[in-house]
């Protein structure tokens, strides 16, 4: 039997997609899950504004002498459903974002840490980017426990929070 490198090459590239397609074919973890919060946590490291803007304000140093920021967020209209944590850390001079998970700092240093909360729909309007931190916060769509002044000084850096909301995938249809 001859073979033909234009069917080989098509077989190939098949076995490839096939081999790839179950990775795609995952459902997305539900938002604001323990799973979700891990890849909330990859796509903070990978966002240039959180990971440099965080450091040049020195926003990332407020740690209350932990060593971490503690940002817990949840969905207000699953009032059922767990916290989720995010926990940022200087290293290597950037903010990076070290853990992502169930909450677990208790009690949150209100000097240093932040809790946001807002309902399932708010959260996708921000994510979407229909508005920023301030304008959500003005007008009650996102409730914030937390230093307030040092957030309305990294209104840039906050933005771009919100905008990974709308960016990690999720499914917002049930409550983690």
């Amino acid at each position: 039997m001859k073979l033909n490198p234009r069917s080989l090459l098509l077989g190939v590239v098949c076995a490839g997609v096939a081999a790839v397609a179950p990775a795609f074919a995952q459902p997305a973890s539900v938002a604001m899950s323990e799973p979700w919060a891990r890849a909330m946590c990859e796509a903070w490291n990978a966002d240039a504004t959180l990971t440099a803007k965080l450091v040049e304000s020195d926003w990332v140093k407020n740690d209350g002498g932990r060593g971490y920021k503690a940002m817990q967020i949840y969905r207000a209209d699953c009032p059922a459903s767990p916290r989720i944590e995010m926990q940022v850390a200087l290293k290597d001079n950037k903010a990076m974002c070290t853990y992502g998970g169930g909450a677990k700092t208790a009690p949150l240093n209100g000097s240093a840490d932040y809790l946001m909360w807002a309902e399932t729909p708010r959260w996708r309007e921000m994510g979407a980017g229909e508005y920023g931190p301030m304008r959500a916060m003005m007008f009650g769509r996102l409730n914030f426990e937390g230093p307030k002044l040092e957030a309305m000084g990294n209104m840039g850096p906050f933005q771009s929070f919100l905008l990974l909301v709308g960016k990690v995938p999720g499914d917002w249809g049930g409550c983690p």
